[in-house]
């Protein structure tokens, strides 16, 4: 099969984002001017850059509350900071709850009972729980085709690592079971890992 994206594909379903996946899901948490907070996961998520650190994460709808499209990018917008949390498989029911469309007064982390807790380098909250947290700062907002469709970019200026997380230090992905989304409505879990040495490294 062939199908060129602007004539349709003719499924029942879109299988774009089925065919790349798994993606990581940024669970990012903002906190606006006036002192609200808002947590959403993102599943067009991932790091970018090693020095300085950086991450990026793509919104992609709109809201009729938000003339910027989503809460967390409008929040963003306004203190110039997010915190990326990740998300593990026994937090995939609290993480599904606030992928709701919520109002803009909705608190995700009291709407999902999700404790938080101060980020060090940034006024906003994180997620308490989660394995790592990455607090950023902006860096860019970039306008990509199509409506609604923002890519935020963002200088990782603190890390957080759980540590039953860490083993001989590393960071195990394993000891939490990380989440990953695939297409539709599917997610997956990483439950084992294998190495491959680069050649010449």
């Amino acid at each position: 099969m062939f199908y060129q994206p602007k004539n349709g594909h003719g499924l029942p379903h879109n299988p774009f984002n089925a065919i790349v996946a798994p993606r990581p899901i940024g669970w990012i948490s903002t906190r606006g001017s006036d002192g609200s907070e808002n947590l959403a996961p993102y599943s067009f998520f991932n790091a970018v850059a090693y020095t300085p650190p950086q991450v990026m994460f793509a919104s992609t709808g709109a809201k009729p509350d938000r003339e910027t499209g989503k809460d967390s990018i409008a929040n963003i917008i306004e203190t110039g900071v997010f915190c990326a949390s990740i998300v593990e498989y026994a937090a995939r029911d609290a993480m599904n709850m606030t992928s709701g469309p919520w109002g803009r007064e909705v608190d995700e982390f009291a709407l999902a009972d999700i404790p938080r807790a101060p980020c060090e380098t940034i006024a906003c909250s994180r997620v308490a729980s989660a394995p790592a947290a990455l607090e950023c700062r902006l860096t860019q907002i970039v306008t990509l085709e199509g409506p609604s469709n923002l890519l935020i970019l963002g200088e990782v200026v603190g890390v957080h690592l759980r540590d039953d997380c860490l083993v001989d230090g590393m960071f195990d992905i394993t000891r939490f079971q990380a989440l990953a989304r695939c297409g539709y409505q599917d997610y997956t879990v990483v439950r084992e890992t294998f190495t491959l040495k680069r050649p010449g490294v």
